[in-house]
């Protein structure tokens, strides 16, 4: 998956093609499906993908996405707040710390 803060640009269909052929030649192993690649653009001309995507030959997708000002309320609820985040993230460091220690 890749993300542009763009507009989607022909050229942004080759190079996720590139990113697709390498980790199918260094990483997918027999049996695996094929790679999919997901490329999400501030915004896209419909035209301009279809002839962007129209000879690759892999499973490609170009969509555009919206940020959002404010978390929908139904989704808030859900998740956490942001200094839950820095006290998990500072006892994560903190359990680091103590391995690295014990290491020495």
């Amino acid at each position: 998956m890749e993300l542009k803060a763009r507009k989607f640009k022909p050229t942004d269909a080759g190079q996720l093609n590139f990113y697709l052929s390498a980790i199918d030649d260094m990483l997918r192993k027999d049996g695996d499906n094929p790679t999919i690649g997901i490329l999400l653009c501030k915004e896209k001309d419909k035209l301009t993908a279809e002839y962007a995507l129209k000879d690759i030959n892999k499973p490609v997708g170009v969509s555009e996405y919206k940020l959002l000002q404010d978390i929908p309320e139904y989704l808030q609820s859900q998740l956490p707040k942001a200094e839950e985040i820095e006290l998990h993230i500072k006892d994560i460091e903190e359990i680091e710390k103590q391995q690295d220690n014990e290491e020495e």
